[in-house]
């Protein structure tokens, strides 16, 4: 029987919590970032692993704010500054052993006929990974995304949906909100980031999807995700 349609999988904020982690059927598996604690090379290792286990044609894997390791042009410099969590590790080492998957940072990559593109900038830790302040630098990070994005997968949450935090603040970008409902226009944005606020929204044509794994408490309780879109021909 001929496939007429393209599963995809997705996931993110799993924090480590792989283990016992189980996967629907699909043919794309996306991770949106924070898939460890601290980029620690056990941490990352083991997600590797993990990824090696999972019978998808494509992994996709951006990082998050938690990767510290992945973030080579911070590392060193708040290692040396001795801020908290940040050990002398070989931050390359480390970000070249996850090879189980096609990893994106501000690139694209094609399956399946659909564009996807991957970036790991988030607007609220500076002394965590890859931190875009927002009234400086986030445009600029929001502006490599091209035009022709099918598939946009963000660590950070637009402003305004699914961003909603336990205290009642919120973590997303109002400057990505923009650019992705008046320039890019996705057919679909996954991201994570902010665990209470899981689920799915569709909103002018777009399909946004916070894949956390991880509740507030770091708990993985909330399932995979799933949508699909049709086969190219």
């Amino acid at each position: 029987m001929e496939k007429n349609e393209i599963v995809f999988v997705c996931i993110s904020d799993t924090h480590t919590h792989t283990k016992n982690l189980k996967l629907p059927e699909g043919d794309v598996l996306i991770h949106a970032g924070d898939f460890t604690y601290t980029g620690t090379p056990k941490e990352v290792s083991d997600f590797n692993d993990f990824l090696g286990k999972q019978n998808f044609k494509y992994k996709i894997v951006i990082s998050g704010n938690h990767e510290l390791t992945f973030d080579l042009d911070n590392y060193e410099y708040l290692a040396k500054l001795k801020k908290q969590h940040y050990k002398h590790y070989n931050a390359s080492e480390i970000k070249k052993s996850l090879t189980n998957c096609i990893y994106l940072e501000d690139s694209a990559c094609e399956v399946f006929g659909y564009k996807i593109y991957g970036s790991p900038w988030q607007i609220t830790y500076d002394n965590w990974a890859f931190y875009a302040e927002p009234k400086v630098n986030a445009i600029s990070k929001w502006r490599k995304i091209p035009d022709d994005t099918d598939i946009l997968i963000t660590h950070n949450p637009p402003s305004g949906i699914m961003d909603l935090c336990e205290d009642e603040s919120r973590e997303g970008c109002p400057l990505m909100l923009k650019e992705i409902k008046e320039r890019i226009k996705p057919k679909v944005h996954v991201f994570g980031h902010v665990h209470e606020a899981y689920g799915i929204v569709q909103s002018n044509d777009i399909l946004f999807i916070n894949a956390s794994t991880c509740d507030e408490n770091y708990e993985p309780v909330n399932p995979p995700i799933v949508f699909k879109l049709p086969m190219k021909v």
